[in-house]
């Protein structure tokens, strides 16, 4: 089964990449010049716990959902190169997408996101 992302009855993202690894996470999207249209990279922490985001080496700007064990939304970023966002608490799951998602597709807090096979 493919993975797909959705909330609101949007279908967000069908192209997933899954980051699991301390490496993988580490890297995240760092040296990429883009991410395709329909494209999602997701974070999944072992067990819940404090997350934060950095945007090193990050060439353009990205939106970033933060998901506790639910998959409830609770943090939302615009994130442009060289920022970063401060550690939440109790994040299972942490969402990379193009910009202008969580405008487009009418994310809010407290909002749920749906996949599954991750």
């Amino acid at each position: 089964m493919v993975p797909v992302l959705r909330s609101n009855s949007f279908e967000i993202a069908k192209n997933i990449e899954i980051c699991r690894t301390l490496t993988s996470q580490t890297l995240g999207l760092m040296f990429r010049s883009q991410i395709p249209d329909n494209y999602a990279m997701i974070f999944v922490m072992k067990k819940p716990s404090s997350a934060g985001i950095h945007m090193l080496f990050m060439r353009f700007p990205i939106d970033v959902i933060f998901l506790d064990e639910e998959k409830t939304i609770i943090g939302l970023a615009h994130l442009k190169p060289w920022t970063g966002h401060k550690a939440m608490k109790k994040i299972k799951y942490i969402i990379e997408t193009n910009p202008g998602a969580i405008e487009k597709y009418k994310l809010s807090i407290g909002g749920k996101m749906e996949f599954e096979g991750i």
